[in-house]
């Protein structure tokens, strides 16, 4: 089995792709000849080692937490799939696994690829789209005439999360650099911000939900511009509270099967769009890795394995 893996916490530039023990499902696992996976800004903290108070990695450590593939196996106690099925899903970021030739996954972490979605779009949901979808439902309840600033709305989580909040029924006022606005104004934002030449503390008043990607002087001088009664969401800083009336928290993913099912349903009803970015070969993984590492992405990166079915 070939998996791109790290021996330390340390630089994506040791990252090495290597012949490892083949994979076998345990009991409630799937096993996957994985046909893609994405790259997410998650995988480069597990790197630096940056998570590991909250993810603790074993090595040798085989990157990579969103995945697609084809059911090779099951263990004795699934009776949900099998061999054959086209699943995709959540990793979870102790374990990894994705960006290997074949991966094995807790079964209830995985949903099945709907007819005619490419795998690869499927491979890029989960992190990405299932942040974007607990931030503003979960946990900012989104609805109808809220205005919705959204912070790096170019990158995964943020091109989906200006769709998911127009479905709701919001305004979308998001940041990016210029070179992105019509990608971000063609996805349903009313409004663009170039962060390089304009300040957003100017351009927006009375929000009532940010969503910050960024974190820093980005998400401290996001707090002013906020309506009482509002909320802050951020997916960076974990130690984030409540700041006089407005509220403050954290978004951290939980992998919900479901959840990812009825977003690729949507993906498939043509209400929600996958932007991509980059592909890869599993060979060249650790250049995705460098991609997303430089921050000049627009949506999501991905890595292609193997091929998809015919006929899927």
């Amino acid at each position: 089995m070939k998996a791109l893996c790290i021996n330390q916490y340390d630089s994506i530039y040791n990252a090495a792709l290597l012949a490892c023990e083949p994979a076998v499902p345990g009991p409630d696992e799937v096993l996957l000849r994985v046909v893609a996976a994405s790259i997410n800004p998650l995988d480069l903290k597990l790197i630096s080692g940056r998570m590991s108070a909250i993810f603790p990695l074993k090595f040798p450590y085989i990157l990579g937490t969103d995945v697609a593939g084809v059911v090779e196996a099951v263990g004795n106690s699934v009776q949900r799939f099998k061999p054959g099925d086209n699943l995709f899903g959540r990793m979870d970021p102790r374990r990894g696994g994705a960006l290997a030739d074949h991966a094995v996954v807790p079964a209830h972490h995985l949903s099945p690829i709907p007819e005619g979605l490419d795998a690869g779009l499927a491979a890029a949901l989960p992190t990405a789209a299932g942040t974007a979808w607990q931030a503003l439902h979960d946990i900012a309840r989104v609805r109808t005439g809220h205005r919705v600033l959204i912070h790096a709305a170019s990158g995964g989580v943020g091109t989906f999360a200006i769709q998911i909040a127009k479905l709701a029924g919001a305004t979308v006022i998001a940041t990016a650099s210029e070179k992105n606005h019509a990608l971000l104004k063609n996805l349903g934002a009313d409004e663009v911000i170039d962060y390089r030449q304009e300040d957003f503390t100017r351009c927006v008043k009375d929000a009532d939900i940010v969503l910050d990607l960024i974190g820093g002087d980005t998400l401290r001088r996001s707090w002013g511009i906020i309506r009482p009664g509002g909320i802050l969401v951020t997916s960076i800083d974990r130690a984030l509270t409540n700041n006089g009336a407005v509220r403050g928290a954290f978004v951290q993913l939980t992998t919900n099967a479901a959840l990812l099912q009825n977003i690729a349903l949507l993906v498939c009803a043509g209400k929600l769009r996958v932007i991509t970015d980059t592909s890869y070969s599993l060979e060249q993984a650790r250049n995705a890795l460098e991609q997303v590492a430089s921050g000049h992405v627009a949506g999501k990166v991905l890595v292609r394995v193997s091929p998809q079915p015919a006929g899927h």
